[in-house]
Parts: structure tokens; sequence; C-alpha cells
């Protein structure tokens, strides 16, 4: 690399860091994608004849993040724990290299059906990492133990980021009582239960590197209940395991984790169903924020998921002894917006909403499409006789029609839209959104919402096409 001013500070703290490691700068520096965290991610790729070829390398701006990190990954790297190699720290404590891991994802071999024995391997060394004396890493976690605290902070962190954005409505006291119960069971587990919990385990954080499960992402580890982590692994809503296949890893794990203390498998099994369900509402107070709230695409494509595994829970009885939780539960896994829509084509949903309100949100999961914005239109809503009318009502059309400023307005917008459902048909995608924004959401942008998804149904009747006038609780099927 010849101009390393040509990089920013990071970069820069980086490349010192690889060259003070390895005897050369390297040849490339490029960002990776980024993760839930803060942390940034950069392969360094060496130049020719310098080892090893590639690093990673991250800045932290969380320094007590950082130091958990670097001195748990020491720790188990020693016992002969699957983590990366640590190659070097800087810059404050806030950059450090690791060895590159590759960019596969155990996650994406399970969903092409593929990994099963790497998720058993996983399992088993899962069960070894927790397993590591305790004196070793206790001290180096940043976060304290599992406790009653820590239950009921994400118990309200579903209630508050996913059940109330959901507009179910409930009995705060009885719903509190629920929460006080559950906290009850999760924390009174034996000690011979308890190890390293590292909170995150799941199959995105196991990355496949020449055949063999690698573990990153473990910073947030603390002592606590280790049936925690097996069952986060297992009930992962985008992993999609079956009841099957989660009853024979659990048993795997069981058997792996007592044999390494000395107890009964029992034990462990015994946990599984109220971990299930803590962790399944945990995570579901993540997407309602990362998702619903911040329109992160992945985590939206998560929900489904998520609710289909609470919906296994309350079947399998996990919610019997809390009343009012299993009743909202029932609520929320009966949620028609991530029903699935039944058509194996393509599904084109057409918005009205207003802009007073923001965007509306794409619980496909995909992100994308179009927003036309309709408020150059001359509005009805400022005229007394409009007030109480949608753009559904014939006054209003005629009112939008008669003063000619639509007509334009959608052809121009037919032809991109057009355009994007015949090659989106072709290339066999499943989902397309369009909406049409206005100041209430309720003349200009319902008008002209309506007329799209009639005119998308009459040209391409092999489309899917539903019409959501948000603001007005409506939605429908055109065909």
């Amino acid at each position: 690399m010849n101009r390393i001013s040509e990089y920013d500070t990071t970069r820069q703290a980086l490349a010192s860091l690889f060259e003070e490691r390895f005897g050369c700068l390297p040849a490339s520096i490029v960002r990776m994608p980024q993760g839930g965290g803060d942390r940034v991610y950069y392969r360094l790729g060496a130049p020719e004849g310098c080892s090893p070829a590639s690093a990673v390398g991250v800045y932290g701006p969380d320094l007590r993040e950082n130091e958990a990190f670097v001195g748990l990954t020491r720790v188990f790297f020693e016992a002969g724990i699957p983590v990366p190699r640590l190659y070097a720290t800087g810059d404050g404590g806030h950059c450090y290299l690791l060895e590159d891991l590759g960019d596969t994802q155990l996650l994406s071999l399970i969903l092409k059906g593929e990994g099963m024995e790497l998720c058993r391997s996983s399992l088993a060394d899962l069960a070894a990492m927790q397993s590591v004396d305790r004196s070793r890493w206790e001290r180096l976690c940043m976060a304290r133990p599992f406790s009653r605290r820590q239950v009921m902070w994400d118990l309200n962190y579903f209630k508050y980021e996913y059940l109330k954005p959901s507009a179910v409505a409930f009995d705060e006291e009885a719903l509190e009582d629920d929460f006080e119960r559950l906290a009850d069971t999760l924390t009174d587990v034996p000690e011979s239960t308890v190890g390293f919990m590292f909170r995150d385990f799941q199959s995105r954080n196991v990355m496949v590197d020449r055949g063999y499960p690698r573990f990153i992402d473990y910073q947030g580890g603390r002592p606590g209940p280790v049936v925690y982590d097996a069952v986060s692994f297992l009930w992962q809503a985008k992993a999609g395991f079956t009841a099957a296949v989660r009853r024979e890893l659990i048993e795997l794990y069981a058997t792996e984790f007592a044999c390494r203390r000395g107890i009964d498998a029992s034990e462990i099994t015994g946990q599984v169903p109220r971990f299930a369900l803590f962790r399944t509402l945990q995570v579901l107070g993540a997407y309602g924020f990362r998702g619903l709230v911040e329109h992160r695409a992945h985590f939206l494509e998560s929900i489904p998921g998520a609710l289909a595994n609470l919906a296994e829970l309350l079947d399998s009885g996990a919610l019997d002894g809390c009343p009012e939780l299993k009743r909202v539960c029932r609520m929320l896994v009966a949620d028609p917006r991530f029903e699935p829509v039944g058509h194996d084509g393509l599904t084109v949903t057409v918005f009205s909403f207003s802009y007073k309100k923001g965007y509306p949100a794409d619980y496909s999961g995909n992100g994308g499409g179009f927003m036309f914005d309709c408020r150059a239109m001359h509005n009805p809503g400022r005229y007394a006789e409009y007030k109480n009318l949608t753009g559904r009502d014939e006054a209003v059309i005629a009112f939008l029609e008669e003063r000619g400023e639509v007509q334009p307005f959608l052809a121009s917008a037919h032809e991109l839209t057009d355009k994007a459902v015949r090659r989106y048909l072709d290339r066999g995608f499943s989902s397309l959104q369009i909406g049409f924004g206005c100041t209430g959401g309720q003349h200009r942008s319902v008008y002209c919402a309506e007329a799209t998804a009639r005119h998308i149904a009459a040209l391409f009747p092999e489309a899917h096409v539903r019409l959501v006038h948000r603001e007005q609780n409506i939605e429908e099927t055109i065909q």
C-alpha cells in the first residue's frame, strides 16, 4: 500500500498495527459488513510473500467491550476452545487484529439444509467453553453474573419494544406478576448448571473455517445458566430447526455438558422450556427495536420465525404458569402482519400513508421499492366538505380527477412501477412495495394507492396485489 494517507484514522491505525505485527503494510484494507453492534470490521490483505495472507482488523469505540473480548479470547484460545487467534492490540485498546476466519457463517449452511454435523460439533465445543474453570475468565467479563435484574430488563425490553408497539392491550399488573414468576424460575437453577454464558450463541456467531466451527462475538459473556446458550442456538428464529432436530441436539448438548460436570443430563434438559420461552421473548424485543423501529432488514426477516417458535412454546405448555403473558402471546402469534401471504409468486404491496407518521414498515425484510410523494397536488382535505371523506369516496375522486393533476402524476409513477413489476416477475422475485404518501394519508395518497393497485392487478394477473391504507386501517387483497 503506497498511499496510506488516503485511508481514515481507523484504517491508518490498523495498517500500522498490521505492519508492527507482520513486518509489512497491508496491500488492501476492505471494510466488512456491519454487525449488530458499533464495532467496525476490516479485512486486511497482505502483500505477496507476507504471512498470514489476511487478518481481520476491528475498531471498537467501547473500551470495556474491547478489553472483555481480548481477554476472553486469550483465555479460551489457550484452553483449546475454537476462537480466533488474537494477533495484536493497539490505538489505546480501540483496535485489534484477529485471525481471518473467512465469510461463511454456520447459518448460511443451515439455510441450505446442510451443516448438521457442524451444529453437533458447535454444541459440543460450547459445552467445553462453558466448562472452562470460572477463575480463569470471570474477572475479564464486562457484564455482571446473570441475575433477576437482567431477567426483568429483558422481559421489559420485550414489553416496551415489541408488545406495546404491536398495540396489544394487556393488564400491566398481571403481566408484571407473570414476569416476576418467570424470573423466579429462571434464577433458581443448580450451581452445577452455571458456567460461562456466551449470551448470544447463535449460528450467525459461528464461522466455518476450513470445515470447522469457530466462535465469535462472546464479549457479552458472563457467569450464568449454560442452557441459555443452547436454546439461543436451537431456537434461533432464522435457523428454523424442527422440534425433532431440537430434541436430538439438546440431548447431545446436555449429555456433553453433564459428562464434564459429573451431573445428570436431566438437570440441563429440565430447564429447556423456561429458557426457550425467555430467549424467544428477549429476541422479540430486539427484533422490535432493530426491525420495527430501526428498519434493519434481517431483524424484520426473523420476526415470523420467532413468532412460530412462540406458537410452539404456547402449544407445549411453556406459558401455562403465566396466564396474562400467555394471553398476550396468543394475540401476538396471530398478528396478521407476519402471516404468510399464501402466494408463491410475486406479491406487490401498495400503501397509502401519512408522512407525519413515517414511512410504511417493510415486513418482508427485503427493503427497497418505490415511495411517491403526493403532496404537490392540491389537497381536498383543506375543504370542509371533504374532511371526513377519503380518496375512496366519489366526491374526492371527482375533485382530484377534475383538476387534472393526478392523471400525469400517476402516468409517470406507473411508467416506473410497471417496468419493475415485469422485471420482478421475470426474475422470480417474491416482494415489491409501492407507497404513496401525503400529509394525512387520507385523500391524495389513498386515491393514488387505489388506482395503482387496481392498475397492477389488471395489467399483471400473475401477481398477487395487496392494498394497504395504513392510516385508514384498511387492508385488501386485490388479486
